[in-house]
């Protein structure tokens, strides 16, 4: 992720705004062999091959590339101006998105056990520590991808730099890099998950091998035709993120203190403010998946309304 986060801030620095594929769908753009004279409008960048998606074809170098193009009225002052708030139907996936971002509950046994000395201050440092990384390098990760493609980002950041670069050394080991931390994840995320089936279903029965590695083999195959057949990751992490997330975050914990602790009076503040938080898990898990689904029945996945 550390790296990821380098790579987005090196590519910000190098890449012009606006990009020429900002103008694919413009309808302020001419372009005309005049420009090829006068040197209208030239947008110059380099270390790697571009996929210009532009009606004008120019032959590029291997390292650098020259595309000519003439906007009108205050398209660049626009399309390189950010906007501090938006509200579109993707407003629906933001919240949902940054609540499974943070889900870690699942790897919290796992890690408690492995800490030396563990003891319940030494794990809420561990998970303050991890929550506060992770959240420096979420929003620089998002401010850069952001700045650079502005309205043009896409759900999955990697893939909008394709419209930028046919090859590219550097995106090429972040995609190489993620990929090995995913991978990496697997075991760590499977667990856990296994183990619940496996006490929710089969109880105290003996452990078998056949079961283990079933099991885990039907989690994986679920996981890949998930990949296979959802066109953006931002469904699913809109979908888990409003359902099971919120349960783990807002819903669980809350019902689980009012449920338990019988040593803390109905009416305590303590009781009163998980009641709230609760309500507020619920009012948001309702409200977050009735507008991504209604946003999945008027822009279906793969249409191009995403």
């Amino acid at each position: 992720m550390v790296f990821f986060v380098g790579v987005l801030i090196y590519k910000k620095t190098q890449l012009p705004c606006p990009l020429p594929f900002f103008y694919h769908n413009s309808p302020n753009l001419t372009m005309n062999s005049s420009m090829l004279h006068n040197g209208t409008g030239i947008v110059q960048f380099s270390r790697a091959e571009t996929a210009i998606h532009l009606d004008l074809r120019l032959p590029a170098t291997a390292h650098t590339t020259d595309i000519y193009y003439e906007p009108h009225g205050h398209d660049n002052e626009d399309m390189c101006r950010p906007k501090y708030f938006v509200f579109n139907s993707q407003t629906a996936y933001t919240v949902p998105i940054l609540a499974f971002a943070f889900v870690c509950h699942p790897e919290v046994l796992p890690i408690y056990s492995e800490l030396k000395d563990r003891s319940r201050k030494k794990m809420q440092n561990v998970s303050n520590l991890s929550i506060l990384a992770m959240l420096i390098m979420y929003m620089l990760s998002a401010l850069f991808g952001y700045l650079m493609f502005y309205d043009n980002v896409e759900a999955e950041l990697l893939h909008t730099f394709t419209k930028v670069y046919k090859f590219d050394t550097l995106l090429l080991l972040v995609r190489l890099a993620v990929l090995t931390a995913v991978t990496l994840t697997v075991p760590i995320v499977l667990f856990p998950i296994r183990s619940s089936i496996i006490t929710l279903v089969f109880g105290n029965q003996e452990f078998s091998w056949i079961r283990h590695i079933l099991i885990a083999a039907a989690i994986l195959v679920f996981n890949n035709m998930l990949v296979i057949f959802v066109p953006t990751i931002r469904d699913i992490f809109g979908f888990i993120g409003s359902s099971a997330a919120t349960m783990l975050i807002f819903i669980l914990p809350a019902a689980f203190y009012l449920r338990l602790v019988d040593t803390v009076p109905l009416r305590s503040p303590q009781k009163i403010s998980a009641a709230i938080f609760l309500a507020v898990g619920m009012v948001f898990m309702i409200v977050s998946l009735s507008l991504i689904v209604l946003d999945w029945i008027h822009n279906p996945p793969g249409s191009g309304g995403h």
